[in-house]
């Protein structure tokens, strides 16, 4: 077999998990101090009557900016994801939650619109969707999610934890650009396979005028820069409802189920088992993350409960793509996934 042409990757965002899992670095836990700084910002947009959304300067933080600058850093030049923990989720509603979450947020980039009901601010629960469903999202049910990144090129995804399930649902990180770096040690052929042109199922949610159907290479690189848009593999397979000439080739197939072999190898995952407060933040370009099944409680004010946002970072600041990208990335900047006539949800 050739050797590949493709480079090797040694930036930090090309990790391995064992120097990941106990590491304490990638979480960024608040200090009493800190909290503090949020209960204020808190209370000044409930007494000032605001609403999601807002900016960031009515949700000030000028003591956690400079920390909150490193964040970003790190999701974007880094090893590309962080967890925020310690805020007491125990003494807040969920509508103060929702705020906290969007005002801490918000001072990295502007959230964007996640799905056809045009939600800027996502709710991540069981709605007792199916997978074989093909206007269903994964985030939707409670199965389990393979490795995957989200459908838009979106630079941050960012999931906070109202509550937990009953048990499962550990969230999984792996760096797509290990994967890549694998690959092209041991299977060349498919590395190059991923760096053509798949068909995609937009799976109800194409803006008005779109095809239900779109076209990207999984792998691109521009200005030393690689990225991946992997998805789940369902979004590949219902293609085909649209002709067979949507349907992955046999190579295709081969190569993004080496891509989830991969991915699930213990040596390169990360677990993370979120606790209610947790922020979850990871950089959608260069990482790739899945979940596992969950059982939720009876109770639905028990039942697992995410908060999600997508959020564009600043021109400068964010990682730089692919012309191949470039459409795709056109939503981001209009705002996101257009919102749908309520029939639609």
């Amino acid at each position: 077999m050739m050797p590949s042409s493709r480079p090797l990757i040694s930036s930090p965002d090309a990790w391995i998990g064992p120097q990941i899992q106990q590491d304490p670095a990638w979480i960024c836990t608040l200090d009493e101090a800190g909290i503090a700084e949020i209960d204020a910002a808190l209370a000044r947009v409930k007494r000032s009557g605001l609403g999601i959304p807002f900016e960031a300067a009515d949700f000030p933080l000028p003591r956690l900016r400079a920390k909150l600058d490193g964040i970003l850093d790190e999701i974007e030049n880094g090893r590309g994801f962080k967890l925020i923990r310690g805020i007491p989720r125990q003494h807040y509603s969920d509508g103060d939650c929702e705020l906290i979450y969007w005002g801490i947020t918000s001072h990295f980039g502007v959230p964007v619109s996640q799905n056809a009901r045009g939600h800027l601010l996502g709710h991540v629960r069981d709605e007792g969707r199916r997978i074989d469903d093909p206007n269903a999202r994964a985030y939707q049910t409670n199965v389990r999610m393979d490795f995957h990144t989200d459908m838009l090129p979106i630079d941050v995804l960012g999931l906070f934890c109202l509550r937990t399930a009953k048990s499962g649902g550990a969230s999984k990180l792996t760096s797509a650009l290990t994967i890549h770096n694998v690959l092209r040690e041991e299977r060349p052929d498919l590395l190059e396979a991923l760096y053509g042109l798949f068909h995609l199922d937009w799976r109800g949610e194409e803006p008005a005028g779109e095809k239900p159907w779109f076209s990207i290479p999984m792998f691109s690189e521009t200005k030393g820069k690689i990225t991946t848009r992997i998805c789940s593999l369902a979004y590949y397979e219902s293609a085909a409802r649209f002709g067979e000439a949507y349907r992955p080739t046999a190579l295709q197939r081969e190569a993004l189920l080496a891509v989830q072999e991969i991915a699930n190898r213990p040596e390169l995952m990360l677990t993370m088992n979120f606790q209610e407060g947790d922020i979850q933040l990871i950089n959608n370009h260069t990482m790739m993350h899945a979940r596992e099944a969950y059982e939720d409680h009876p109770e639905p004010e028990r039942q697992r409960h995410l908060l999600r946002m997508w959020i564009a970072v600043p021109d400068g600041k964010r990682r730089p793509l692919a012309d191949a990208l470039a459409d795709r990335y056109r939503w981001v900047q209009r705002g996101g996934i257009p919102a749908k006539a309520p029939a639609a949800a």
